[in-house]
């Protein structure tokens, strides 16, 4: 979900040591102690990569995602039926047009894509589930936890790097899966000591990985989400000897390919790096942490328009971000993301 505190140097695990208690890809993630939310909230940015002050996203066109489904015109042309009465030919031609209708699609209809409500009121649920506030309307939760009744519920998934606890899972039973340093051992985030990096370097590996992570995008559809975002989007700027953007770019594609095969929208996770490449993946909105703060809020609604859900960390940042993109979702949380009960619960929205 977040980026790192601080950039750190490539940690590199050696044996299995450091492999959390065994859980299956179904185990509850609720436990966690800190959300991936937490990073740094001094002015260097400490997990993606530095960026200098040239650097631009290019971008030549826009492209709006149509926020209804349109029952496409239908021309229905009864066959020529020939009747033969006395030696007579007589022949109907007969032709029957459907009317064009634009029609918004409920959520509840399956195999249909429905775009979340653009500047809704945002919750952003990933250290726990609790009872959404009156003026929610967009909820993220992770894929453990049940989407709320009558909102419109994105699945947190951690596509690109194992989640804490998921050790054994990963290490044990998908152990080529992992990225690994030249001598065996398995490669974790340096700023995220239980999260193993899984190896998108191959066509065969993704495929191997989108199997496992599709499931769970599968899972996210059967339990009522309509939408997915993402996370670690990002990951390959961090180990850029090993993994490379077109392997992000395709492992994301064919994610964004099974949610879309489950009629579930797909978010981009921050990355404005990735911008460019939206329309080949197939983002149909974006989730993003920070951009206030990393002033990146414009690049993010020039491509997606008002469907930029953005989450702050600090009630300056928050402020600032409401007041120039009033038309986007920006909500404020606390960096443990915590459920409303804990000391540290902070929730503001506009």
């Amino acid at each position: 979900m977040g980026i790192p505190l601080f950039i750190g140097a490539v940690a590199v695990v050696v044996g299995m040591a450091c492999a959390q208690g065994a859980t299956s890809s179904n185990s509850s993630e609720s436990a966690r102690p800190v959300a991936r939310t937490s990073r740094s909230t001094t002015t260097t940015r400490p997990s993606r990569p530095p960026r200098t002050t040239t650097t631009t996203v290019a971008k030549t066109t826009t492209t709006t995602v149509a926020k209804t489904t349109t029952v496409p015109k239908t021309t229905t042309t009864v066959a020529k039926t020939t009747t033969t009465v006395a030696k007579t030919t007589t022949t109907v031609a007969t032709t029957t047009t459907v009317a064009a209708t634009t029609t918004t699609v409920p959520s509840t209809v399956p195999g249909r894509i429905v775009l979340p409500p653009a500047n809704g009121g945002l919750d952003y649920q990933l250290g726990g589930d609790y009872p959404p506030a009156a003026d929610v309307t967009v909820l993220s939760r992770d894929r453990t936890a049940p989407p709320a009744a009558g909102l419109y519920n994105i699945c947190y998934v951690n596509g690109f790097q194992s989640q804490p606890g998921e050790a054994d899972f990963w290490i044990l039973q998908n152990p080529t899966l992992v990225l690994r340093t030249a001598s065996g051992a398995p490669i974790i985030d340096p700023e995220w000591p239980d999260e193993y990096i899984l190896d998108i370097s191959t066509a065969a590996k993704r495929a191997s990985i989108v199997g496992i992570v599709g499931g769970w995008i599968d899972g996210c559809a059967r339990s009522g989400f309509q939408a997915v975002e993402i996370d670690n989007l990002d990951t390959y700027t961090r180990f850029p000897t090993r993994l490379t953007e077109a392997n992000a770019v395709a492992f994301a594609t064919a994610l964004s390919a099974r949610a879309h095969a489950n009629g579930l929208a797909i978010g981009q996770k921050n990355s404005a790096e990735l911008l460019v490449k939206r329309a080949e993946i197939g983002f149909n909105f974006a989730v993003v942490e920070q951009c206030s703060q990393y002033d990146e809020c414009q690049l993010f609604t020039a491509e997606y328009n008002d469907q930029v859900y953005a989450i702050e960390y600090t009630d300056a940042n928050f402020a600032k971000g409401c007041a120039a993109f009033p038309q986007i979702s920006i909500v404020r949380r606390d960096l443990q993301v915590s459920r409303i009960g804990s000391p540290k619960y902070v929730r503001k929205a506009c």
